[in-house]
Parts: C-alpha cells; sequence; structure tokens
C-alpha cells in the first residue's frame, strides 16, 4: 500500500495542505497555506485548494475537509462559509477542478480521526472527545477508536448563545477578549461538554494547541485534557486518511 497521500484543510481564515506520510502521520513537507477568499463561496475557495495541491505538483487522490456537516461528501451545512455550500455536493465539484479522486470530511472529524490514529487519542479506550478552537469550535467523538460523525458541539447553546460564539479562539486572537478572558470561557464550554458526555479524555486542537499550557492553567476539568499532538496539522493529516477508504481501513 502506498502510504503516501494529500491533505486539504479548509478553515475559516486559510485553506492548508500538504502530502502526507500515513505511516506514522507526519508532513513530508511543509504545509502550503492560502488565505480563505473573503466570501468563502466555494468557486473560489476550491480555486484555493487547486493552488494547495499543484504546489506540490500532486497527481493522486485528495482528502479534503469542510468547516461543516457532511455526508458521502455532501456538504449539509458550513456556518464559517457563504451560504452557497449547503447542499452542495462537494466532493463532485472538487473531482472537476483538480481531476483527481476526493473524499470531503468535517474538519473536526479530520483531526479526530488522526489524533485517534497517531496522537494523543491513539491506544485510548473508551470515548475520547475532541475540540478545536480557531474560527469556531469543531468537535469529533472517537468512542473506541470509531468515529461518530457531524457532532458539531460548537454550535450546542450555551450562556444564551451558539458555545462558539461564547468561546471560539477567535474572540481573543482577532477580537475583544484577552488571553485569560477567553480561557475562562473556554474552560467553561469544555466543563459543559464533558458534564454532558462523560468523555474518558478530552484533546484541545486547532491553532490555540500551540497555547495549551496557559490554557491549561484555567483548566477546572475533572476529566482529563491534553493538547493534540498533531496540533493544527491534524485535520490536514486526518483528510489525508481518507483517501485510503472506510475508517476501518485506516
Amino acid at each position: 500500500m502506498n502510504d503516501r497521500a494529500f491533505g486539504v484543510d479548509i478553515g475559516g481564515s486559510g485553506v492548508k495542505g500538504a502530502p502526507v506520510d500515513l505511516s506514522d502521520g507526519v508532513l513530508l513537507a511543509e504545509r502550503m497555506r492560502i488565505p480563505t477568499p473573503t466570501d468563502g463561496g466555494p468557486d473560489e475557495v476550491f480555486e484555493a485548494v487547486r493552488g494547495v495541491v499543484d504546489a506540490f505538483a500532486w497527481d493522486g487522490p485528495v482528502g479534503v475537509t469542510v468547516p461543516g456537516v457532511v455526508n458521502a461528501g455532501i456538504v449539509r451545512s458550513a456556518v464559517n462559509l457563504s451560504g452557497d455550500w449547503s447542499s452542495l455536493d462537494a466532493a463532485a465539484r472538487l473531482e472537476a477542478v483538480l481531476k483527481v479522486r476526493v473524499s470531503v470530511v468535517n474538519d473536526a472529524d479530520a483531526a479526530g480521526l488522526a489524533e485517534a490514529a497517531y496522537g494523543a487519542g491513539k491506544g485510548i479506550a473508551g470515548l475520547v472527545m475532541v475540540l478545536t478552537f480557531g474560527t469556531g469550535i469543531g468537535s469529533a467523538l472517537i468512542l473506541d477508536g470509531v468515529l461518530v460523525p457531524n457532532t458539531e458541539f460548537g454550535h450546542l447553546e450555551f450562556n444564551g448563545m451558539e458555545a462558539e460564539h461564547y468561546a471560539a479562539a477567535r474572540l481573543h486572537e482577532d477580537g475583544p477578549l484577552s488571553f485569560e478572558e477567553w480561557a475562562n470561557r473556554a474552560n467553561e464550554v469544555i466543563n459543559h461538554f464533558a458534564f454532558i458526555f462523560s468523555p474518558d479524555l478530552v484533546i484541545v486542537g486547532g491553532g490555540i494547541s500551540k497555547e495549551f499550557d496557559r490554557l491549561a492553567a484555567h483548566l477546572t476539568v475533572p476529566t482529563r485534557v491534553v493538547p493534540a499532538t498533531l496540533r493544527n496539522g491534524a485535520g490536514i493529516v486526518g483528510a489525508a486518511m481518507l483517501t485510503r477508504g472506510p475508517q476501518d481501513d485506516v
């Protein structure tokens, strides 16, 4: 089996990608990043995806993440992108653009799969919850190594609003909150999710994982909370994993 694959992670602020060694989940080159087009429309984003793939002269299958609900390659919702993504067959559209086979998956699900296979969740029995803090709050649940897809906990109500409107990392990175104010909010949200789902482990991913030590000083969660081992590259790795087929074959 060819252990090389290619993953692209579409985020609210950037489209990132790189070839991946699936034997150990390591990026084979420094990732390429193109800013997500301002309007977030599919055509513009797909051109950014093509720019990332072409930068590596890649001509094999590609896995792509989308920040929204994905079923069999069709995007059911993508809150942080434009409304034109709703009910879009992203896999078919991307295959037409890239001229290769494409698999599409929810971005947090991709990160969860990668962390379960190669990172902080590897070998962990029971329920693992992955929360990615960035433009929004993504989530993934892994039960004994098997993904429960499209959980989207960031859209659950918390303190009278969606949880990601209360504690997404962008509120600290681009908005009005100090790091300490944001970290206290993140602690509240993680505690809330842990109370509802009783995970055996919580993994914090997304760009904010680079500052996990600062966040940890504010955490009072009774469940063990650890940073994502693959950091902000987990989505790329998880997307690349999907090029091999169903998760049971990963």
